[in-house]
């Protein structure tokens, strides 16, 4: 390319030499014929032509070689965008999935330890004794009371449960309220209610257990919801 250009040059400045040298003669010539004396031609002469072909030593598809460049440079521009886009939604995508992941999991950890406490708590249920289970005493402390619940009432309920006998009887199955009747541990109103769970009703904290744990279970869901409600109302 660059031996093209060079030829390119000179044949063009051979030209012009060749041009500036017969418009030369032709002026001599005239001259003459008019009778006046040829001028003395300028030592720079060739030098002189050559500047006059300036254009030509512009490389030829310069300006082609231009365009393309700049056309280059834009697609560059374009590509980057581009990728910057690609990766921008690659990213957005990831986002999106790992927060779909972290979901599915917090949903699976609940699933398994709602399961778990549910086996626990089928499991605490299947250990938990009946009234009848236990044998008949002329007398109860509270302590005996307090260890027979335990073994009746589940035990993420069983503090629920004691709250209210705290309140209620202050664990004495023998409590009566003066005013209305209210009897027992749970203070059933009135008492004979409890007959519903065993005859011994008035004599056996079990059978009162036992119908007080029904009640809670029946009418708030469980002794935690009946404490709740105890908590709001101060009855049950």
């Amino acid at each position: 390319m660059l031996e093209g250009n060079r030829v390119s040059r000179i044949s063009v400045r051979g030209f012009a030499v060749a041009s500036a040298t017969a418009v030369t003669t032709v002026g001599a010539v005239v001259g003459v014929a008019s009778g006046n004396a040829a001028q003395p031609a300028d030592d720079n002469f060739e030098a002189t032509a050559a500047d006059t072909t300036l254009l030509a030593d512009i490389p030829a598809g310069e300006q082609a070689r231009v365009q393309v460049s700049s056309l280059s440079e834009q697609a560059d521009v374009q590509a980057a965008a581009a990728d910057s886009l690609v990766r921008k939604s690659a990213e957005e995508a990831a986002r999106v999935q790992a927060a779909k992941d972290a979901e599915a999991k917090k949903k699976a950890a609940d699933k398994a330890e709602k399961e778990r406490k549910e086996e626990a708590e089928r499991a605490s249920r299947s250990s938990l004794r009946d009234a009848s289970s236990f044998s008949a005493q002329g007398s109860y402390s509270v302590s005996e009371v307090k260890a027979m619940a335990r073994q009746m009432i589940p035990a993420d309920q069983f503090q629920c449960f004691s709250n209210i006998v705290d309140h209620e009887s202050g664990w004495n199955y023998r409590a009566v309220n003066a005013g209305s009747g209210a009897y027992g541990l749970v203070q059933a109103l009135p008492g004979s209610k409890m007959s519903t769970a065993g005859a011994d009703w008035q004599t056996n904290p079990a059978t009162q257990i036992k119908w007080g744990l029904s009640y809670m279970d029946g009418r708030y869901g469980s002794p935690c919801g009946a404490w709740s409600f105890w908590q709001a109302n101060r009855w049950y």
